[in-house]
This record gives structure tokens, C-alpha cells and sequence, in this order.
């Protein structure tokens, strides 16, 4: 008798972790953003693609504040991003809220912005213990755990200058599961990394997915989206053009955008390959 076959589950019932509604950003007058509308609820993995320029790390930055909108709304877990409304306008909250704001998002850069003068440990610590205020016994017990959680639980006191670029990345993503945040954010994790490094850093990954971390990934690794997102948002000059399963956008896709898109990736991984 044959085991039935298992139901994908739909993580998007009840409320979503982040909304973003008409999102807008502009920089020197060329509109990079234009209404980016866009829910990812508990558990979720979602997808960023699309070709450069069409603003999948800018609306990273955005949802983490290190970049202002200029129009829309941003929530998490139901509270508004950057800004407190009274009376029907928004009022800018101060750095110190927008600071606390942003610990509750842990991201990952293309550079892993590693403190070169700093070991794994000390890098991993720096965030619980300057903003958190945790004693410092406790953060390096947690940076322990999480280091060995990455694969490099015996390179708690190299330096940056002393890891491959693989092994920055993972004390990267372990430097942003310190700070216990709700929601992580990955803006081309592997884009920096030699070839034979880039399935370490997605192995991580993939664990973290499978952990129930919600992540927006921004990355042109296709395997990657197909095997691990729940749902690919596909984005081009400033708008969403498509989203659904990764089988529908990436194996049937509705607009020619996103089919041209896909062609020339696959042309240029077997340019590569």
C-alpha cells in the first residue's frame, strides 16, 4: 500500500509577519520602487527575483529601515515600520525607536560586514550585548551554540582575515540568529562567494527554512528558490510582475517579463557551468 501523498502546507492562514503596502522609493528623482504590495506570513519562505536594478534589495532596506520609503506602509507582527500615526498623518519615529525597531530583523549582507579586528565569537556577541545588554557569559554561551548550529563550532576565536569566504557568511548568519529576530532577511547571500563555497552558505539556509524561520531571500540561485520558497515573488523595473509557488513562476510563468528573465539566467548558468 503506497503512503499518501503529503498536502504542501499553506503558512499563509491567519495574519501576516510583514505587509507592505504601496511601498515607493525614489533616489534622485528616479522612482526605484512603484507600489510594491507584498505579504509574508509566519514560517514562510519567500523569494525575491528579478534582473538588477529592480529594486529587491532596496525593498529589503526598506522593510529593515536602513532605507526610508517615500510612500506606503510597512508592518511587522501589526506595528508600522518607522513612523507612529496620529490624526490620520504619519510622524516619524525617533532613532532610538527605529533602532529597536530593527533588532527585531536579523539580515544578511552580500559582504558578510564582519569587524575584521573582532573573532566569530566577538562579532556574534557584539549585538546581544551592546543593544540587548545581555551579560556577556550568556551571549558567548548562545554564540556558541550558534556557531556550532553553522558548522564552525571549533572557530569561535578565528578572525575574519583567518575563514574562507563560506565560513564569514555562516558567523554572518550566526552574528543575525543572536539577536533572536522574528523575521531574517538575505540580500544575495552567495553573490560574493566562489562557486565551491555557495552550497555551505544555502546548506545553512535550507536548515533554517526547515526550522520555520521566515526569510525574504534575494538571490539568483534557482535551485535554491525551487527546492527551499514557499513562494517567488518576481519583480522587475520597480514593480511586482508575478508571484506564486515556485512551480508556477518559475516553471510556468504568466508574463514574458519573467520568462525572458528566467531564459537568460539559464543561458548564462550554462555559460558558467
Amino acid at each position: 500500500m503506497s503512503e499518501p501523498t503529503a498536502q504542501p502546507v499553506d503558512r499563509r492562514e491567519g495574519q501576516p509577519l510583514v505587509r507592505a503596502v504601496n511601498v515607493h522609493k525614489a533616489f534622485h528623482g528616479n522612482d526605484v520602487l512603484k507600489g510594491i504590495d507584498v505579504d509574508v506570513h509566519p514560517g514562510e519562505v519567500v523569494c525575491l527575483l528579478g534582473p538588477s536594478g529592480s529594486g529587491k534589495t532596496t525593498f529589503l532596506r526598506c522593510i529593515n529601515q536602513l532605507e526610508t520609503i517615500d510612500g506606503g506602509r510597512i508592518w511587522l507582527e501589526g506595528e508600522l515600520r518607522g513612523y507612529q500615526e496620529k490624526g490620520g498623518r504619519l510622524h516619524r519615529l525617533s532613532e532610538k525607536r527605529i533602532a529597536a525597531q530593527r533588532s527585531e530583523i536579523g539580515m544578511v549582507f552580500q559582504r558578510f560586514n564582519l569587524f575584521p579586528h573582532k573573532t566569530a565569537t566577538e562579532n556574534i556577541i557584539e549585538g546581544p550585548v551592546q543593544v540587548k545588554k545581555q551579560p556577556k557569559a550568556q551571549a558567548k554561551a548562545r554564540a556558541q551554540e550558534l556557531l556550532e548550529r553553522v558548522g564552525l563550532g571549533d572557530r569561535g576565536d578565528a578572525y575574519p582575515g583567518q575563514l574562507s569566504g563560506g565560513q564569514q557568511q555562516r558567523v554572518a548568519i550566526a552574528r543575525a540568529l543572536a539577536m533572536d529576530p522574528k523575521l531574517m532577511l538575505f540580500d544575495e547571500p552567495t553573490s560574493a562567494l566562489d562557486p565551491e563555497l555557495v552550497g555551505e552558505v544555502l546548506t545553512v539556509m535550507r536548515e533554517l527554512a526547515d526550522g520555520g524561520t521566515t526569510m525574504v531571500v534575494v538571490t539568483h540561485e534557482m535551485q535554491f528558490a525551487r527546492e527551499v520558497a514557499d513562494r517567488i515573488v518576481f519583480m522587475d523595473g520597480g514593480v511586482v510582475v508575478e508571484e506564486g509557488p515556485p512551480a508556477e513562476v518559475i516553471g510556468n510563468p504568466r508574463h514574458e517579463r519573467t520568462r525572458t528573465f528566467l531564459r537568460r539566467l539559464r543561458a548564462d548558468e550554462a555559460a558558467a557551468g
